[in-house]
């Protein structure tokens, strides 16, 4: 047949098999596949003589750099929302001051605060609507409030500790000669542990700081001011202490943004490490039990008394909860929808026939 092994396909095959002739008898279209992966030379892998180990690094350095990029992309596209948001805010309870009562500092900063002291459900109390129209925006903007900080300032914090993560690595491995892959490995296998220890630092640093200054700027005693600061981050607030001048107004605007936003994260990932920790036990649990035959029963999807690799690795995802019977059967439904020849395997036969349908 020339230079070009021809193969007979076999007319039918199990599904989802692993073929055992895979490493004596590798089909054409492996080899070829495989043929155009090799380096032309050696470990060479590109015209230019990077070899593999460059080229990894390369990448990995890429990827720092793409993510530091996206970083700064999103967190300019949050911080406008939040500037528009915060303005229009500040611009209407502005216009409606007369309408809102309580301990008056400046017009415009007093507006500003509100804003934040609302969107953040803190409500100390400090200033309240007092009329139809000022109750009423209020109302609307606690709701629209809400919302941005549950959905998009969440994200900014959580874009944020990404970068952090990073940074934690490389300062846990200072000194040593440690890859830009190896760092990403490593941040990505320890994702949610990186960001919990990241938050609870912001955290901690955010309410000693809140402390000193209600402390030294508006006169509370330290226990009191301690007292104001959990108040305040938990959104309690009580409003017995709040922030009463306009130096504190301006620093509370910033402050309650950055720390009721950061206590939110800190025991989302609190809980989702929690699940992380449970979800890696049972993996554990499910890998190292003893396999019975009802074991090989049920992971023989179809039916052949033989269990292939592929179905045993679908039986044991299941068993960990990674995807349910219900997800199988949708996938299996999509299978047989594109395998036209009902040859239990899908070629380019079956995907011309379905582009062409």
């Amino acid at each position: 047949m020339g230079d070009h092994e021809v193969q007979q396909k076999p007319e039918k095959e199990p599904l989802l098999s692993y073929s055992k002739n895979h490493t004596s008898n590798p089909n054409k279209k492996m080899n070829d596949l495989q043929r155009r992966r090799r380096p032309p030379h050696g470990d060479v892998s590109s015209e230019n003589g990077i070899n593999k180990e460059e080229e990894n690094l390369i990448q990995q350095t890429l990827q720092l750099s793409n993510l530091d990029s996206e970083f700064k992309s999103k967190k300019l596209v949050l911080l406008l929302i939040l500037t528009a948001y915060l303005g229009l805010g500040t611009l209407s309870f502005f216009l409606i001051r007369n309408q809102i009562m309580g301990i008056q500092t400046n017009g415009f900063l007093d507006a500003l605060y509100f804003c934040v002291v609302t969107m953040t459900t803190v409500g100390y109390g400090d200033l309240v609507p007092n009329s139809k129209l000022a109750k009423l925006l209020a109302s609307v903007y606690v709701f629209t409030g809400m919302a941005l900080v549950g959905m998009i300032m969440s994200k900014a914090a959580d874009y944020f500790l990404e970068k952090q993560e990073i940074l934690l690595v490389r300062a846990i491995h200072m000194g040593e000669k440690v890859s830009p892959s190896e760092l990403l490995e490593e941040v990505e296998a320890q994702k949610v542990k990186y960001k919990f220890l990241i938050t609870l630092a912001v955290l901690l640093v955010l309410m000693m700081v809140g402390t000193v200054f209600l402390h030294l700027v508006e006169n509370l005693e330290l226990l009191d001011a301690f007292y104001c600061v959990c108040s305040t981050v938990t959104t309690l607030g009580y409003g017995d202490k709040s922030f009463s001048t306009s130096t504190g107004r301006g620093f509370a605007v910033f402050w309650i943004l950055s720390s009721t936003i950061c206590l939110a994260q800190f025991f989302y990932y609190l809980a989702e490490l929690y699940t992380e920790g449970r979800q890696k036990s049972l993996v554990r649990t499910v890998l190292s039990r003893k396999l019975l035959r009802s074991d090989l029963e049920a992971a023989d999807l179809d039916h052949d008394n033989v269990v292939s690799a592929a179905e045993f690795i679908v039986y044991k995802l299941k068993e960990m909860g990674r995807i349910s019977q219900q997800d199988i059967s949708i996938v299996m439904d999509a299978f047989r929808k594109l395998d036209y020849d009902k040859s239990g395997t899908l070629t380019e036969a079956d995907l011309g026939y379905s582009g062409s349908s």
